[in-house]
């Protein structure tokens, strides 16, 4: 021991003094060529404050203090404004990409199943001009089919270039658009169809075939089907009644000269724009209702905290389109003259799921400069580079270490570490292409720890957004230059957040140092309300003497000096304890999600018991290794039912719960490991990978009566 203790010295002191050196010869010019002292100063500054002294008033951003903003370009005051305002900038230049199919290879697994692998070539562009011609004949196509002015179109299908120019067509013409997660359950598709009266419905062959057909026949409102792909479809098993066109045939319909003088009834901006289907985490989806120009503010708030949006960027786009995040990036990267390649979280790197091995992943090809992502998928990142850095050897995994540790001081300072950028991180950053200049995390709060290693490794920044489908995904986002973490950034240009007084959880606007309560969000952004639910739309919305739109979050935020937000609670996820105490399961979530041996968790507690437990989707490669330490042998499904297993778990849960300050009453004390991933297939999940808490307890409504001891 004494031998390793003095090699690892004397390997560690020249690295030392390497570093050292390093930092004094370098600083001083970096310092000053990078204008790093502005920085800090743009970073500490005060970004948001109070619009009155009293406690609970809005707080606004300094930048749009006087005034809120509701337009980017002038004239463009409606979707159809902001396309035609891009095809004319930016005409020829790239704009939506579609990798080709070469080939599709059955790969059997050690354990007997089979996963088709896909085998990809290069992309494949329209641009604008060719984007737009599309957009044309699909919305002429439709009218031709009788779709009127104001009436819904229904899309249930996956993010692809189709999507988009289906969207821009109805944006154009002026038919609503119902959007529908091309993961929802067939009963809850099923449901949104005959609740928005859709007459046309444009979906995938792969969604047709498996999702619809047999359930068309309770689809009573139903008359075309347009599907995207060049696939000829049987029309046997469907209803004699509806009519089934490809989206080419559409096209082609919409440049017959007897079509193509069909004018387009351009929407104004109060006009609907889109009925989204949220896949909440709770009951059945709601629609909320958003006008054209509550869209037109949401991404004119969310587009000033981009800095250089513009034709030199590359987004890629892999998140639902029937997810608002995802929508209102695409949107806004087309207006600004950016590409977008498409992809899927099973080809985006080239370790995904469906990618053959030796073959390159979308990121890689496409090298993007803008991603977005959900918490969920930049923790399965986190977890996946972690893993390959412990399988380094002593060298490699110690000079990782001090690199990351080297860079992460300077960071928390407010500087950078270029030569670690280039010598260490640059295989992680290609993992993602190697050219992401920045980063936007939305969808649930992201951990301060995986917020960090994503600024470390994959050298960019990482903006923090929070938003609501309720609020055109429009709120708070971080801004580049500020480097903390935890935080949400401070309210957009185009909206307003309040605070208010939650007693019942503890929190007040007096609350010392910082004031706190539930987020309510008002603006222009602020969308109309709920689909044919008046009731629910009277609960969460309100307007006040000035006309303007608040909703109620049900999230609990705190405001820090600077103005920025950051959320610390929600409200549904609080539950009273047998003995009084209340216990945040987001909370808990959130802190053990740090723990290596945990892909994904789920804390439970019921009110007539007096602890927590918890749902555990393991990290099959950490615990299989475990277990081969403890001698627990058998199927992935055996090691995860072992008792032993379950004790390790739980072993390590309280060693990160102590270390992250929770409080005795708030760790889980029993646990139940699942073998199967919680993904939005399983309908465990949603689109955004947040948890589906009813639907969770169902599935382990057996595992509960046992931890809780039958009772």
């Amino acid at each position: 021991m004494v031998l390793k203790a003095e090699v690892h010295t004397v390997f560690l002191l020249p690295v030392y003094l390497l570093i050292f050196v390093y930092s004094c010869l370098t600083f001083i010019p970096w310092y000053f060529l990078t204008n790093a002292k502005k920085r800090k100063e743009m970073a500490k500054r005060i970004k948001a404050k109070p619009v009155l002294d009293n406690p609970g008033s809005p707080y606004r951003a300094v930048s749009h203090f006087n005034s809120l903003a509701t337009i980017d370009f002038p004239g463009a005051d409606t979707l159809d404004k902001l396309f035609e305002h891009a095809v004319s900038k930016f005409g020829r230049k790239d704009c939506l990409g579609t990798r080709e199919l070469l080939s599709e290879e059955n790969e059997k697994q050690p354990n007997g199943k089979v996963f088709k692998k896909l085998i990809l070539g290069d992309y494949k562009w329209l641009n604008y001009e060719e984007v737009s011609v599309k957009v044309n004949n699909l919305g002429s196509g439709l009218a031709a089919l009788g779709l009127k002015p104001k009436s819904t179109v229904a899309i249930f299908c996956e993010t692809r270039a189709e999507w988009m120019i289906a969207a821009q067509a109805c944006f154009k013409y002026n038919f609503p658009l119902v959007t529908l997660y091309a993961t929802l359950g067939e009963e809850a598709v099923t449901y949104g169809l005959n609740e928005s009266g859709a007459t046309h419905l444009i979906t995938s062959v792969e969604l047709l075939e498996t999702k619809l057909k047999n359930n068309l026949s309770k689809v009573s409102c139903l008359r075309h089907i347009i599907y995207a792909g060049n696939q000829n479809i049987s029309k046997t098993g469907y209803p004699e009644a509806l009519q089934i066109s490809s989206m080419q045939a559409v096209e082609e319909l919409g440049i017959k000269p007897e079509n193509m003088n069909i004018p387009p009834n351009r929407p104004q901006p109060t006009d609907l724009a889109i009925v989204m289907y949220t896949s909440g985490s709770t009951g059945r989806p709601k629609g909320v209702m958003m006008i054209h120009s509550n869209l037109i503010s949401g991404m004119t708030g969310q587009c000033e905290r981009i800095p250089g949006l513009g034709p030199k960027d590359t987004y890629i786009g892999y998140l639902p389109l029937a997810h608002v995040l995802e929508m209102t990036a695409e949107i806004s990267c087309i207006t600004y003259g950016c590409r977008i390649g498409y992809s899927s979280p099973l080809t985006l790197s080239d370790q995904s799921s469906k990618i053959k091995k030796g073959s390159k992943g979308d990121c890689t090809v496409l090298k993007p400069t803008l991603i977005a992502a959900v918490p969920e998928i930049m923790d399965r990142i986190y977890k996946n580079v972690m893993s390959k850095v412990q399988e380094m050897n002593y060298i490699q995994r110690t000079l990782f270490k001090i690199g990351y540790d080297y860079k992460l001081e300077q960071i928390k300072r407010g500087y950078d570490a270029p030569l670690c950028n280039v010598l260490l991180f640059k295989k992680v950053k290609a993992l993602l292409g190697g050219n992401v200049r920045m980063m936007l995390s939305g969808g649930a709060p992201l951990s301060p720890q995986t917020q960090r290693f994503m600024n470390i490794c994959f050298c960019c920044p990482v903006g923090q957004g929070y938003g609501l489908t309720e609020t055109c995904g429009a709120g708070t986002i971080t801004e580049v230059s500020d480097y903390s973490t935890g935080r949400v950034g401070a309210p957009l240009a185009c909206c307003e957040v309040k605070l208010r007084d939650w007693l019942e959880g503890g929190y007040t606007t007096r609350d010392k140092p910082n004031p706190r309560g539930e987020i309510v969000i008002g603006g222009p952004n602020v969308s109309m309300g709920y689909f044919k639910d008046e009731k629910k739309t009277k609960e969460d919305f309100s307007v006040d003497g000035n006309g303007q739109r608040w909703f109620c979050t049900g999230d609990i935020g705190e405001f820090h000096s600077d103005g920025c937000l950051q959320i610390i609670d929600r409200k549904k996820d609080l539950v009273k304890l047998q003995a009084g105490e209340y216990v945040s399961l987001g909370k808990v979530e959130t802190v053990l999600k740090n723990c290596p041996l945990i892909d994904n968790i789920c804390a439970y507690a019921n009110s007539h018991q007096s602890y927590v437990i918890s749902f555990v989707v393991p990290n099959q490669k950490k615990l299989t290794t475990l277990a081969q330490l403890k001698g627990v042998e058998g199927s992935w499904e055996d090691i995860c039912n072992h008792s032993t297993m379950e004790h390790e778990v739980l072993k390590e849960i309280k060693e990160v719960a102590n270390t992250m300050k929770l409080e005795r009453f708030e760790i889980p004390i029993k646990v139940c490991l699942s073998p199967e991933p919680w993904t939005p297939e399983t309908g465990l999940v949603t689109d955004a990978f947040k948890l589906k808490r009813k639907e969770l307890k169902n599935h382990y409504l057996t595992d509960i009566e046992r931890m809780y001891g039958g009772k």
